[in-house]
């Protein structure tokens, strides 16, 4: 292990802070979900169309499907690599972005794409 790679590494403290949000953001997601399906009901009849309530449940669907697969990478010991080069995500960066799946050099390389 490389010395970057050791000053990269999650504490125990980092990673149950990442657990909780994690778990923060499944629990506020689900119920977006159960609120939108229950919106189904009235769509149509309230300005909206249900069109635009089923992508905001397809988006909703993938975003509880997203955290679901990092709380699983975060259980597995995967959690926090970039898909991109491998290299751990800073601490800092998975704080604001726990969702994230890549460094900010390769995010960068994958947005001038």
């Amino acid at each position: 292990m490389t010395i970057s790679e050791e000053n990269t590494r999650l504490s125990s403290v980092q990673i149950q802070s990442i657990r909780e949000e994690l778990h923060e953001q499944l629990l506020w997601r689900t119920n977006q979900l159960s609120s939108l399906k229950a919106s189904m009901e009235a769509a149509g009849t309230e300005g909206v169309s249900w069109q635009d309530v089923l992508a905001d449940i397809a988006a909703t669907d993938r975003a509880i499907a997203e955290i679901r697969q990092s709380i699983a990478n975060l259980e597995g010991g995967d959690y926090g690599r970039c898909t991109g080069c491998g290299a751990r995500i800073p601490f800092e960066r998975l704080k604001i972005r726990p969702l994230t799946r890549n460094c900010v050099a390769c995010q960068r390389r994958h947005e001038m794409r």
